[in-house]
């Protein structure tokens, strides 16, 4: 299996570049992974460097996600871009309308004759970074999806059993006041990312309609509806938890705040995406934690539907050398390949994103000895996406998250009902979709 034994920095490996006895065709990665995901992500790349001796593979931390995104789009402007950069699922449609920007992945590997199957890899990460011909046009690297992070010892404590979490909101409200009456903790649950947990998946696995135009697969001219019946019940319901203190707010974008709730038994619950696994893992050594999939509304339907990706792909960028893509093309073998990928996954909590990777931790009894572990993939692949839960792809989607981030903060504050919070996140994003439209077209 690949080794991550070695985390050197990109200024390292270029000087190791420099002392070899002939020259390497030198690969810029951008990214937007820091701390201990960042040296893990350094590491495949000198996994790769180590396998070979015609390429280097040059990572360069890039700031967050939207940050990657930004300097990406000026440095090809100005005809500096990097070979391959990371993109969150959100820049997604961002990417697909950059006109000759991009070297599609499928094309990229055809080109290069580097072998290539697409149902190799997991149908929904698939399924999110295609295009309407079916073939993928970017990388699959980091995918996740939410599930729901709980306190084994504060359920305990409270009376509950450790090992029946909330399946449904209705189980999450009494349990969450159960564990509060009892002074197990003094709040039930918090979370991060309130627009891609509770409201683009909570709307995926209620079967709603996030968009018109299958969420925006079918193309521009797409209106955001995520205002609907369920939605604003929901929205409702967090801000009357809020009040009632049984739900902590985390916080905009990310809900930096949350995790620490979490961490520090304020709260016995904490949602966010699978890729939290490690830190949680890591920041929970007072308490044993459990896993499970994200709650849903038991009176709005029967059999929940799949959850949504989140995480980033690893775009490759038009105007670069030939030598550059030959060497780029095998990257992507090599970071494909079931040891990297399982590595990669067990890890860190994204999901392995080949069937291959998966059954390699099957094999080697991963799961078995670490339960929950794959909480996250029976979630996103439960039964079959509808056009409501394949995924949520508009042009733009970074600006509209802030929208509705804004939108939640008037909820919790009073200003605005859930109704009106909703219908003016959906009037202000319906305007960015018509300005990035405009832009694009």
């Amino acid at each position: 299996m690949f080794k991550n034994a070695l985390f050197l920095s990109a200024g390292l490996a270029a000087m190791i570049t420099a002392t070899q006895g002939f020259a390497q065709t030198e690969i810029a990665w951008w990214h937007a992974m820091d701390a201990e995901l960042g040296q893990r992500l350094e590491a495949i790349a000198q996994g790769f460097n180590d396998s070979q001796d015609e390429f280097v593979v040059v990572p360069s931390y890039k700031g967050t996600y939207p940050e990657t995104l930004t300097a990406a789009i000026a440095a090809f402007r100005a005809n500096e871009q990097p070979a391959i950069v990371q993109v969150f699922e959100v820049g997604t449609g961002t990417m697909m309308a950059a006109e000759g920007a991009v070297n599609p992945v499928y094309q990229l590997m055809a080109d290069n004759g580097e072998p290539w199957d697409p149902s190799g890899f997991l149908a929904p990460v698939t399924g999110y970074y295609s295009d309407t011909d079916g073939n993928i046009l970017s990388m699959p690297f980091n995918s996740s999806t939410p599930i729901m992070y709980y306190n084994k010892d504060v359920f305990a404590a409270a009376g509950l059993d450790p090992e029946m979490p909330p399946k449904t909101w209705a189980e999450l409200e009494t349990m969450s006041r159960q564990i509060m009456e009892s002074g197990a903790a003094p709040c039930g649950f918090t979370s991060g990312w309130i627009s891609w947990v509770q409201l683009e998946n909570l709307s995926a696995i209620h079967d709603q309609p996030y968009g018109t135009l299958e969420n925006g697969f079918g193309g521009l001219g797409t209106e955001f509806t995520f205002n609907g019946p369920v939605q604003v019940k929901h929205w409702e319901n967090l801000k009357n938890w809020a009040d009632e203190g049984l739900f902590e707010y985390g916080g905009p974008v990310g809900g930096g705040d949350a995790p620490p709730k979490f961490y520090s038994q304020e709260c016995a619950i904490y949602m966010n995406s699978s890729a939290s696994r490690a830190g949680v893992i890591n920041n929970s050594g007072d308490f044993e934690v459990g896993f499970a999939p994200l709650p849903y509304y038991d009176d709005e339907i029967e059999d929940p539907k799949n959850s949504i990706i989140g995480g980033a792909t690893l775009w490759a960028l038009n105007g670069k050398d030939p030598a550059v893509y030959e060497g780029v093309a095998q990257f992507f073998t090599y970071l494909s390949s079931p040891e990297v990928q399982a590595e990669w996954h067990q890890a860190t909590g994204y999901l392995p994103i080949t069937n291959a990777a998966y059954e390699l931790g099957q094999e080697q009894g991963y799961y078995e000895a670490n339960p929950g572990s794959d909480i996250a993939i029976n979630q996103i692949t439960r039964g079959t996406p509808s056009a409501n839960s394949k995924g949520i792809r508009f042009g733009n989607l970074t600006q509209a998250r802030t929208v509705v981030d804004e939108e939640f903060e008037a909820l919790l504050s009073g200003s605005k009902t859930a109704q009106e919070a909703l219908d003016a996140a959906v009037e202000r994003g319906n305007q960015i979709l018509r300005d990035f439209e405009a832009a694009n077209s």
